[in-house]
């Protein structure tokens, strides 16, 4: 195993104390991640995190999405290095493109291998977006070359997309009707090959480098 010259820093915060057990476990073998705290409620949670400030802060999905999704924002204000990973027994594809729009930085599934959630880790520790390629519904689709057919209008419904705006939104920043957004969506599905917003969305963040999928070997 390499192991970095400093530890990074990682604090849990977790409804199943078993986990937090588990993961204890798992960081106490490892040179190069050090658990630093572990609370089982969001509040107390928060607190911890900015008392030690950890490099990577992991969320249980079962806290609630709307709940973990506030933490991602008040965590851009009040710990800016930390970079916070969701986790939880499932995830759908469209809640975590929906976790990384508004903050997150890593996603996995609690039932993951021990190698793939420690990638995860490191990656988020290293300051890399990654999420679990068990989450994709099309994992096989490469990203490359998804906006060399499109127009500047199509591309630029693509960086919204992205973004997680609704048609609504993007007609609104756009400065046209939602019935025209639905327009560039359907060319741009048909250019791309690509079915339904959230695998844009996906494909774009790794076509930029943003996000990086755990790799099968």
């Amino acid at each position: 195993m390499n192991c970095l010259t400093s530890a990074k820093t990682v604090a849990v915060c977790d409804t199943e104390p078993v986990a937090i057990e588990g993961m204890r476990a798992m960081l106490s073998v490892c040179e190069d991640l050090r658990l630093v705290g572990a609370e089982v409620s969001l509040f107390s949670g928060m607190e911890m995190i900015r008392e030690t400030q950890p490099d990577v802060v992991i969320l249980d999905k079962s806290f609630g999405i709307h709940a973990v999704l506030e933490c991602f924002k008040r965590l851009q204000g009040a710990a800016k290095q930390t970079g916070g990973i969701v986790w939880g027994p499932s995830m759908t594809e469209a809640e975590a493109l929906r976790m990384l729009q508004v903050g997150a930085h890593g996603v996995v599934r609690k039932t993951a291998d021990l190698a793939t959630i420690l990638r995860c880790l490191r990656a988020v520790a290293g300051g890399a977006t990654w999420m679990e390629e068990a989450l994709l519904r099309e994992p096989e689709r490469a990203a490359h070359g998804l906006r060399s057919s499109l127009t500047p209008r199509e591309a630029q419904v693509v960086d919204l997309v992205e973004q997680g705006l609704k048609n609504r939104d993007i007609a609104q920043r756009m400065g046209i009707r939602p019935g025209t957004v639905k327009i560039h969506l359907k060319h741009i599905f048909e250019k791309t090959g690509i079915r339904g917003r959230y695998g844009l969305a996906l494909s774009g963040l790794k076509e930029k480098g943003l996000l990086a999928v755990n790799a099968s070997s």
